[in-house]
């Protein structure tokens, strides 16, 4: 295959400009677009390019990918398959990666790496939420969009998002993994398959890392040995908030299914982020000379002893020990579990005391002997399983009794606003009522004004609860006034969210769940009732524009003169299909923004417009006001609003004041 050259065309629309990058996949490339945008392209290394079935998958990804379009990930933007060359074009990210500004300024302050790290799992959240995994989590792959010294909330964009879906296959026909072993989860190490929960692991060595300056398990050894610290051992403790550290505990858990999930990872780290204000970086770790081992499942093997061994044994048992025969029961294939405690380095033979004559050595001091040992404490354990295994499988947990504490988490997915809403509620006996903390997290845009909360009663046909409310200005919702018919709903009025920040307002509730299995019920029920109201496309008007704005639609003209202003248009989209006569916004501006602009995007600063034409289009320094400049056939309009990046207008044409009427 013929190497990329500067100048040389890919495909029928762009021009390689200058390599920028390579690795294990290939190299990446400015490319110049037909309509003058400066894009970048990851050009897939030759050996790829020779598999048709790597070919059949590339095509296959596309709509999945050109489809990933949200604030923190890197826009796919086409799909270049010519001759032998295989292309991925996306946007040109001018900042860096994070793996250069950890090199260039070594471990962050707490507050900066969690804030960092939030966004990337509103990343992850974004991406599980349309069923893609990344696979290859790790600073190289988050990039920043401009330099970190000049650096802004919702910067981060996670890029290389289905590349190891497309070339995943022939990578672990060939070596069996697919990842980078710094980060690569357990599960794919011990099972060779990895979820979600694997992108959430590898974010959390990178928080690690962004905190210590290096990864939890890097140290001396092959690329396995590191990978397989990570299923082996424990990451080592650093000098951090212990909150912080408890995240980090969390994120790096050994089991998948005890991590959080991507948009509950960014929920906590935002809610933390504030605690952690002013605190210095810590200095960079060094890697520990041994790491501590997990306890994990090992087995003991039926014959591994005579009966005359294991009577010794009892009769003469090692200090300390309760000599007990275990009883393996009969032959079979069946294992016992049990917990296995840390290995003991062994030091080199010539620091090691001297041992006397084996032929005088006691038996009970013999390694098999205190193997035996070990399976006297075996037996213990194994009595416990089986009495857990063996009770009847149809036998189901005890209701919580009476009087006890309950309580319950959930958190919704995010929305297109880069609204994210989490619950908490706890149920006091004392009191025999619920407190319910509603928490509300920004991404890229601050956020405000009026919210909606649905608080049912326990169950269906029950009156709704008289809800107290601690903070904030709250009111029943008024159908008649928003629009929003659905009953238990009120009104939280003056909320104010800053980008990248989070508020929480609190209410007891008068109900009293019966058990945990009630309360989480309820909970569920409060969630989908608010979710259902917000997003009912037979809803009209603009109330709760947070909670119920989907996307944003860029009108312009057909036709424009020039030398004149263009006239854009940006119309709201509901459930219920696009608002044109509530606009949120139109340019040239006159007179106040919408309330609606300024709940999902602070206000006109949080618009901005661009040449989508390559240079027939003026937008002044603000960034509001656009003018057509030189006459074109086709031409659009690119947009910015608030959480809503990569808008673009329908082509429209721009012609000369004498020519207009044709």
């Amino acid at each position: 295959m013929q190497l990329a050259q500067t100048g040389q065309a890919l495909g029928a629309s762009y021009r390689f400009g200058e390599r920028v990058g390579s690795g294990a996949v290939g190299e990446v490339w400015t490319v110049t677009s037909t309509d003058g945008r400066t894009l970048a392209a990851k050009v897939l290394r030759p050996e790829h390019a020779d598999d048709p079935s790597l070919v059949e998958r590339f095509v296959r990804e596309r709509s999945v990918l050109l489809a990933l379009q949200d604030s923190h990930i890197v826009t796919v933007r086409d799909m270049v398959v010519e001759g032998e060359r295989l292309a991925i074009v996306m946007d040109y990210v001018a900042g860096g990666s994070l793996r250069d500004m950890v090199k260039e300024a070594g471990p962050l302050a707490p507050e900066d790496a969690v804030k960092v790290a939030a966004e990337i799992f509103d990343a992850l959240a974004f991406a599980h939420s349309r069923g893609v995994t990344h696979r290859d989590i790790k600073p190289d792959n988050v990039l920043l969009a401009r330099p970190w010294s000049e650096r802004e909330t919702g910067d981060v964009r996670v890029s290389d998002f289905g590349i190891s879906d497309v070339v995943g296959e022939k990578i672990r026909q060939t070596t069996g993994l697919i990842g980078t072993p710094q980060y690569m989860p357990p599960e794919l190490i011990s099972q060779g398959r990895s979820g979600p929960s694997g992108d959430i692991y590898s974010a959390g060595v990178l928080l690690y890392e962004l905190l210590a300056g290096r990864t939890p398990f890097a140290g001396p050894g092959t690329d396995f040995s590191i990978a397989y610290r990570h299923v082996s051992a424990r990451p080592p403790r650093i000098p951090v908030d212990d909150t912080l550290w408890d995240i980090l505990d969390q994120l790096l858990s050994k089991d998948p299914a005890s991590r959080p999930t991507a948009p509950e990872a960014a929920s906590t780290l935002r809610r933390l982020a504030p605690n952690l204000a002013g605190s210095r970086p810590i200095a960079r770790a060094e890697a520990p000379e041994d790491f501590d081992d997990v306890e994990r499942p090992a087995t003991v093997v039926r014959g591994a002893f005579t009966d005359d061994e294991l009577a010794a044994f009892a009769a003469a048992p090692p200090p300390g020990v309760d000599a007990v025969l275990p009883d393996l029961g009969q032959a079979g294939s069946a294992t016992i579990a049990r917990p296995m405690p840390r290995r003991e380095m062994r030091r080199p033979a010539e620091e090691r005391p001297q041992e006397k004559d084996a032929t005088a050595t006691p038996f009970w001091r013999t390694r098999k002997a205190l193997l035996l040992a070990g399976g006297a404490v075996l037996l213990i354990v194994a009595m416990v399983v089986g009495f857990v295994l063996l009770s009847p499988a149809t036998q189901q947990a005890a209701p919580t009794p009476p009087g006890q504490q309950l309580s319950a988490q959930l958190q919704d997915p995010a929305l297109p606003t880069g609204l994210t809403i989490s619950r908490s509620a706890a149920y006091e006996p004392s009191s025999g009522q619920v407190r319910l903390t509603v928490s509300y997290a920004a991404q890229k845009a601050p956020l405000a004004g009026e919210f909606l909360e649905v608080i049912p009663g326990l169950s269906d046909g029950e009156s709704c609860p008289a809800v107290t409310w601690n903070g904030g200005t709250v009111s029943r919702n008024q159908a008649s006034i928003t629009g929003v018919d659905v009953a238990c709903g009120w009104k939280l009025s003056g909320v104010e969210i800053p980008a990248g920040g989070s508020v929480q307002l609190t209410a007891k509730v008068p109900v009293a769940p019966a058990d945990q299995k009630a309360m989480d019920a309820w909970l569920r029920a409060a969630s989908g009732a608010t979710t259902a109201a917000t997003q009912d496309p037979a809803v009209k008007g603009t109330a709760y524009p947070v909670q119920r704005l989907k996307g944003v639609e860029v009108r312009t003209p057909a036709r424009v003169v020039t030398p004149s202003p263009l006239k854009i248009t940006l119309v709201p989209v509901w459930a219920g299909g696009a608002d044109e006569l509530n606009p949120l916004y139109v340019s040239p501006a006159s007179g106040k923004p919408s309330q609606m602009l300024s709940a999902v995007t602070g206000g006109e600063k949080g618009v901005r417009f661009a040449d989508g034409c390559g240079g027939s289009l003026a937008v002044d320094s603000s960034g509001l006001t656009v003018t057509a400049l030189q006459i074109t056939p086709q031409c659009t309009v690119r947009a910015s609003v608030g959480n809503f990046t990569e808008l673009q207008s329908p082509p429209f044409g721009i012609t000369s004041r004498e020519n207009s009427g044709g």
